[in-house]
């Protein structure tokens, strides 16, 4: 995967289109994010037991809900716009993120 957590994208289909979050969590084996502000769902929850502890709060919870990676695009730090990611390596083989757009390095 090209974006890493704590990466500023933008959304680029889908109900949430042209809204810019950062990514809090990556699932790579399902291929999907978790973006803050972003894909806000509502889950009805039962009150239940936690194994001796205070019992766990019941109610209608927000989360964001993962979204597809395919779906959102990084944001170039340097120009503020959505941007390719493309991957070169250095002299030492270290793997170098960069915009496909300005052609400036990301990390």
């Amino acid at each position: 995967m090209r974006i890493k957590v704590g990466d500023e994208v933008e959304v680029i289909a889908g109900n949430d289109k042209g809204v810019r979050g950062t990514v809090q969590r990556i699932l790579p084996h399902k291929n999907r994010l978790v973006i803050s502000g972003v894909n806000v769902v509502k889950k009805h929850q039962k009150p239940r037991q936690t194994g001796g502890r205070a019992p766990a709060q019941g109610g209608i919870i927000e989360f964001e809900a993962p979204i597809d990676i395919s779906n959102v695009m990084l944001v170039c730090p340097d120009t503020g716009e959505p941007t390719r990611i493309g991957v070169r390596r250095d002299e030492d083989g270290v793997r170098i993120r960069y915009s496909k757009k300005s052609g400036k390095d990301i990390d």
